[in-house]
């Protein structure tokens, strides 16, 4: 049981302190636990990714991509169930997504409750 409960960490990755702190805000009010990460780097080198059910991350950010990082955690055995997040939504980025597969793929600015339908989605994956 307290595996299951470690997989309700939801991990929020985004270069935007205030899209960051707004997430955490959102997924804590649903009963999860959420870590906020600045950088995919600084999320891969975070001890928790086995214990993450999810990542809302965002598209475009300084070093690994949110796609990049999927692509990173599929050809490490750990395909997180993912929620990409993007200020830049065109139709090529979309298909990136969805052949990463990226389980939502939300253009910002989004209304909370687009977000809490994809982390219901996400999370009824989770093993």
């Amino acid at each position: 049981m307290g595996q299951q409960l470690l997989k309700r960490i939801i991990a929020i990755i985004d270069d935007d302190e205030s899209m960051r702190d707004g997430a955490k805000a959102l997924v804590r009010s649903l009963g999860y636990d959420a870590h906020a990460f600045s950088s995919a780097e600084e999320f891969l080198a975070s001890p928790g990714i086995g214990n993450t059910g999810c990542l809302i991350t965002d598209l475009n950010m300084p070093g690994l991509s949110g796609i990049e990082l999927r692509r990173r955690l599929v050809a490490s055995g750990n395909p997180i169930p993912t929620i990409l997040i993007t200020a830049y939504a065109d139709e090529r980025s979309r298909a990136l997504a969805a052949k990463a597969g990226i389980i939502c793929y939300l253009p910002k600015p989004f209304r909370d409750d687009e977000l809490i339908e994809c982390l219901r989605k996400a999370m009824s994956q989770e093993d």
